[in-house]
């Protein structure tokens, strides 16, 4: 559940030669801190795969997803729903984390994967109704998204966890990334922890081949129809 407007809006006052920026709410209800640069920067190659671009981002955060999340939360208050390590345009590294907030509004706080503090954060109130959503799904789980970061972490370098908002959602979605940069993706229950892994992905694409496979048949009976 990113919330792309807030991570767009973060990302529009990061000046990456700068070393910080004056961060400009959008409308009056929103509210900006500075954003500082991230202390780990990145090659930006288009030439690289996404698993060499994986294993290099890997490598230099020094914070885990975990504990980037508890880093969040020690500057603000509220429930994280989501966890992403992700770069700007010209390579500047950083984990932005989703929170949402007792009275509704979202926060989306921006930790340096290097040093684990706080670069800057970004306040949204929430005019669209997923606060209610997700405190839906929230209702009665036992497993937050530092607890799902830490579990799936026994799966490999965990790169995001999201809670999908869907109400009827009973697990975090969470991804990893092996040594070799492969990428992975798993469920972990909102109650007991478990983790097992995503197979919608698989699902899907065996269905599309199915589905191909049927209308070949199709084309044939109809060509032996004409003949």
């Amino acid at each position: 559940m990113k919330r792309n407007i807030v991570i767009a809006t973060v990302a529009a006052v990061a000046l990456i030669g700068g070393g910080t920026a004056t961060a400009m709410a959008v409308t009056g209800d929103d509210e900006s801190t500075a954003a500082k640069q991230s202390s780990v920067q990145v090659k930006d190659d288009d030439g690289q795969d996404d698993a060499t671009e994986n294993k290099t981002e890997v490598k230099v955060a020094k914070v885990t997803a975990a504990d980037a999340i508890k880093a969040a939360l020690a500057k603000q208050s509220g429930t994280a729903v989501s966890a992403e390590l992700d770069d700007e345009d010209g390579g500047s590294l950083y984990w932005d984390v989703d929170l949402v907030g007792k009275d509704g509004s979202w926060h989306s706080v921006q930790v340096d994967p290097g040093t684990g503090k706080v670069l800057g954060s970004h306040t949204e109130r929430d005019e669209d109704g997923d606060a209610e959503r997700v405190a839906a799904v929230l209702k009665g789980a036992s497993t937050t998204a530092e607890d799902a970061a830490k579990a799936a972490a026994a799966k490999g370098t965990v790169t995001s966890v999201d809670l999908d908002d869907d109400g009827a959602a009973t697990a975090w979605d969470a991804e990893t990334v092996a040594s070799g940069g492969v990428e992975s993706d798993w469920h972990v229950d909102l109650r007991s922890a478990a983790v097992t892994p995503d197979r919608g992905d698989s699902a899907d694409h065996d269905d599309s081949d199915d589905s191909d496979d049927s209308d070949d048949s199709a084309h044939d009976d109809r060509d032996g129809q004409d003949d």
